[in-house]
């Protein structure tokens, strides 16, 4: 009986330890592991053995102008790239929604396709795509007379990062949408119709109201994945023209794997952790406060 009993409450917990196993060997340990490098001056190169500074990497990362650099271009990208992806991904959702059945497998599966394409596949496909001289954008606007700078000028660079990001991502938040949507209740939009309502305030007043909480958990996620990109400006820009592509992510990867600083490339990992997590918080809080 006490056997039984044993079994009953502690069988959840076995069933769970491949998965804890997992979790604590190849990420637990490894984020404990950077914490502690954060506050090592440790120079892979070097012969000196890693020495304790505290948290003088820190420091260094504020005074280090390559750093705010860095961080400013991720804003940049995470500004305009999250609220395009979102509003996107909620019209693109509603149009399939509104389909037959019969076409939405069709509209579904066209925009979520790219999602499952490799960033080096896709970054090879776009930096051609780009190109100035002989790039497929520029052949088909040069027959109007007109061919863009996309990757090679400052002032188009990002914006070219970013419409790259919204055709490879759209599809996620898609299928998170249109799953939220197809959990509405049609009897709402109907007694709203039969009240008068139109189209879009259905949309404003029954929709956006309901799927709330699912529209959170996609603003929250493109946030932190918008904050590590990393392959898209790697792949087609390698952080030009000027660094102004150079986000924060490529930055640690060049200090702690191209220059070995281990240490330092540690504690802006961490700078970087912090800023989503703050940025996530005041999501969350203004969310639910709305």
């Amino acid at each position: 009986m006490r056997k039984g009993k044993f079994l009953s409450r502690f069988s959840g917990y076995l069933f769970l330890l491949p998965y804890l196993s997992l979790f604590g060997t190849f990420l637990l340990l490894p984020v404990c592991y950077g914490l502690g490098l954060s506050f090592f001056r440790w120079e892979m190169l070097s012969l000196a053995p890693p020495r304790f500074i505290g948290f003088g990497n820190y420091m260094e990362a504020f005074r280090t102008p390559y750093f705010w650099m860095a961080l400013g271009a991720t804003f940049r990208f995470v500004i305009m790239i999250v609220p395009l992806v979102v509003i996107g991904a909620l019209v693109v959702a509603a149009g399939i929604n509104a389909l037959p059945g019969r076409f939405q497998a069709l509209f579904r599966a066209a925009y979520f396709f790219p999602t499952i394409i490799s960033i080096s596949v896709a970054g090879i496909l776009w930096r051609w795509f780009f190109n100035t001289e002989f790039g497929l954008f520029n052949a088909l606007s040069g027959l109007a007379g007109f061919k863009a700078p996309w990757i090679t000028d400052v002032n188009w660079a990002m914006k070219s990062i970013v419409f790259m990001t919204l055709w490879w991502t759209l599809g996620g938040p898609m299928v998170i949408l249109l799953a939220g949507l197809r959990q509405i209740p049609t009897q709402y939009r109907e007694a709203a119709a039969i009240d008068g309502a139109n189209a879009l305030q259905r949309f404003f007043y029954i929709t956006l109201p309901i799927l709330r909480p699912v529209l959170l958990f996609v603003v929250v996620m493109s946030i932190i994945a918008s904050f590590q990109v990393f392959g898209q400006t790697f792949m087609i820009t390698r952080g030009g023209p000027e660094l102004s592509t150079r986000v924060l992510m490529q930055y640690i990867y060049e200090t702690a794997f191209t220059n070995y600083r281990i240490g330092f490339g540690a504690a802006m990992s961490w700078l970087l952790f912090l800023v989503i997590a703050l940025f996530s918080f005041v999501q969350f809080r203004i969310i639910r406060e709305g």
